[in-house]
């Protein structure tokens, strides 16, 4: 592959953003796509100890949200009082005609200076009862609840063939394996893959957990990875999660880490897809922002590019968000990956740093958006400049992406509504154009 690189004149990208009417709405992670029908789902987290993460619907065509539910209520929990059902951290994965998707808490308790799944709920409220597998049918407009993730802990990361009907996932806390067939409305829990996950006890079996998995359309054959950059596999067929003994992600490119500490994803790949024309999988590692491509055939990870900013680049340091971004996916082309990820603000001419340590969650400080595309086939890599809403100011958190039939760019990011800070729906103009 020969490389090509664009730095295009920084010009700015102007992004629209939308109000979906949810005030409570916080940061989002993954949970934003495209469907078939043309439209873009999406779901608001929620911190609120009942009121779950909204549910919505754009149509690109009216330029219209609408709001199809609360999850909360869509899981059948509405006033039972126990934690809500705050998030949905996956993406939607469409099978005949319905999407599927996961929840997650959206509530935590601060233990040991962390973010703990609940011990103690205030208001006499009940323990997290468990994240939900739910579909959404796109033509009637109807949600499903098809099962309750067990040992009351919620689905951190989903993903799903599509063809055969098997979704796999990994819980949070814990760290527990699932498989769940929806033929046969069956779910089993394969045990924990990462000690404790991110339950256990720093500096010892704490482990931070993959937030993406990746299906070998061909077999079914589902991977992910673990913070001491083992890449794992499970088939339905098997009878338990396998380690790959002849690849792994323990790259110098990557950086060093210490997998029983929090504040970095670890080894661990921070997204990833199934690029069908080479029977590979293309990821971005997060803290370093290097793309790579995994051959399960050939038992081989190689480096591609580093697709972070031009700007973050030429600084030679990792993006601020220390786990790496989320907004990393193939285009409608097939063959144009699209990457929102960091670059660093310079103030007086001097690059404003974040802090060393994070006590907890991953950010060390604030960076502009960049828009990064790479056309896989010529190895072409564009950055297509610095994105901000039409007042100036930058669209932080971002960690979701959908790109649209007609080249837009979606994703969730904070803003300003009505003197509050919240998360909401962003528009970026097709950069091509």
């Amino acid at each position: 592959m020969n490389m090509e690189q664009t730095v295009l004149p920084q010009n700015k990208l102007i992004a629209t953003s939308y109000y979906s009417g949810f005030p409570l709405a916080h940061d989002t992670y993954n949970a934003l796509s495209p469907a078939s029908d043309g439209k873009i789902y999406y779901i608001l987290s929620s911190e609120d100890l009942e009121i779950g993460g909204h549910f919505y619907v754009y149509d690109p065509q009216s330029d219209k949200v609408d709001f199809i539910g609360d999850l909360t209520e869509i899981c059948g929990e509405k006033g039972n009082k126990t934690i809500g059902q705050g998030k949905s951290h996956v993406q939607f994965y469409e099978s005949r005609g319905k999407l599927y998707f996961s929840t997650h808490v959206g509530y935590y308790e601060l233990i040991d200076g962390m973010d703990r799944l609940p011990e103690n709920p205030p208001n006499n409220f009940g323990l997290y009862p468990g994240g939900h597998i739910l579909s959404y049918d796109m033509k009637t407009g109807k949600c499903e609840d098809l099962v309750t993730i067990p040992g009351g802990e919620g689905m951190v990361s989903m993903t799903m063939d599509t063809q055969r009907g098997e979704i796999f996932g990994i819980t949070w806390p814990t760290g527990h394996f699932v498989h769940y067939n929806v033929q046969n409305d069956q779910l089993n829990d394969l045990g924990p893959v990462a000690f404790k996950g991110e339950g256990g006890t720093p500096g010892d079996d704490f482990r931070v957990l993959c937030r993406s998995l990746v299906v070998d359309p061909r077999d079914g054959t589902v991977y992910f990875s673990n913070a001491e950059g083992d890449i794992l596999y499970y088939h339905p067929q098997l009878t338990k999660v396998q380690k790959m003994e002849d690849a792994d992600l323990r790259l110098d490119y990557f950086g060093q880490y210490d997998p029983t500490r929090p504040g970095s994803m670890g080894y661990n790949w921070r997204k990833v897809f199934w690029y069908p024309d080479e029977n590979v999988i293309y990821g971005v590692h997060g803290n370093s922002g290097y793309l790579f491509r995994f051959s399960p055939d050939n038992k081989r990870v190689e480096i591609v590019e580093r697709i972070t900013s031009e700007p973050s680049r030429k600084s030679g340091m990792y993006d601020q968000f220390s786990y790496g971004y989320l907004g990393f996916d193939l285009g409608p082309d097939n063959e144009t990956i699209y990457y929102l990820t960091g670059g660093p603000i310079y103030k007086d001419g001097k690059r404003i740093k974040g802090v060393d340590q994070i006590a907890k969650g991953a950010a060390r400080g604030l960076e502009n958006l960049h828009l990064i595309t790479f056309h896989i086939p010529s190895g072409k890599y564009i950055d297509h400049g610095p994105i901000t809403y039409s007042n100036g100011e930058i669209p932080t958190y971002v960690n979701a992406i959908a790109i649209g039939k007609t080249g837009e760019v979606y994703t969730l990011a904070r803003m300003e509504h009505k003197g509050s800070e919240i998360q909401d729906l962003v528009k970026i103009p097709n950069p091509f154009k």
